[in-house]
């Protein structure tokens, strides 16, 4: 659930920050730190969908639901989308122009590191449970 907090918190702190020495570099036509919300219309979205996936499963973990899955499993991928989405608008697809000019700020870092510890907290979580083995050949 720490992750989880952590990721929701860095959507709304600096991702990028513009070189103040090239007068030419921009994000969307404004200078400075931006934030994943000023920047992102619809990954600050999918980010804060998937920063709710670890209250779901505690609460799914409180109430001692059934499920068809091993508890953690949806977390999993969903923290593994996100650090996706947040890795590849980091690294490889920065906004802004010249992208040379545009960098990473703590934010960025944060809902990296974020991500990661809800895909290691699921991973535990989802090891928790075994699973039947079934016969070669079923399904």
């Amino acid at each position: 659930m720490v992750g989880g907090a952590l990721l929701a918190l860095s959507v709304f702190l600096p991702w990028y920050g513009t070189d103040p020495d090239n007068r030419f570099a921009a994000i969307n036509g404004v200078r400075g730190n931006q934030s994943c919300w000023d920047v992102h219309p619809i990954l600050r979205w999918l980010i804060l969908a998937a920063s709710v996936a670890p209250f779901i499963l505690a609460y799914i973990i409180a109430t001692d639901a059934k499920l068809s899955w091993a508890r953690g499993e949806m977390t999993m991928v969903s923290s593994i989308a996100a650090l996706g989405l947040i890795f590849y608008n980091g690294v490889i697809d920065r906004p802004g122009s010249p992208s040379s000019a545009i960098s990473v700020r703590y934010g960025w870092f944060l809902a990296l590191l974020a991500s990661l510890v809800m895909i290691v907290a699921s991973a535990m979580r989802s090891s928790e449970h075994e699973r039947a083995r079934k016969p070669p050949g079923t399904i």
